[in-house]
């Protein structure tokens, strides 16, 4: 596989990970009101920022710059994105998103810097 189609996945699943811990987020803090959980899902959003920007091989704008929006073939949403009962039901989505999205940049990951590899894996334990 290219650098740069493993680039695109890292940045694609990176940020569906950021995506997905913010929803899970603002879910706590206005619907749940959990002050705890909301701290739990910011900090996981920051260990996600502070490991990708402490990759010596794998840079942001790198990532950025494997961008492909425009012909990306899974880029259309599906019928059950669209179909949501409630605040609960956002948040159970949105942390079946998180958990595929991290175990996929903890593998891709591997290929091109391991150490980053682990944080994802002990950000994906947490």
């Amino acid at each position: 596989m290219k650098d740069k189609n493993t680039l695109r996945i890292i940045d694609a699943n990176l940020n569906r990970f950021r995506e997905a811990l913010r929803v899970c987020e603002d879910v706590a803090r206005f619907s749940i009101e959990d002050k705890a959980a909301t701290a739990r899902f910011k900090t996981l959003r920051h260990d996600v920022a502070r490991a990708i920007s402490g990759s010596k091989k794998v840079k942001y704008p790198s990532l950025v710059l494997s961008r492909d929006s425009v012909r990306d073939i899974g880029k259309f949403t599906t019928g059950s994105e669209l179909a949501r009962s409630g605040p609960l039901d956002i948040l159970g989505a949105n942390l079946q998103r998180a958990k595929e999205s991290v175990r996929v940049l903890e593998e891709f990951t591997k290929i091109m810097d391991r150490e980053l590899a682990l944080k994802f894996k002990d950000i994906r334990f947490k």
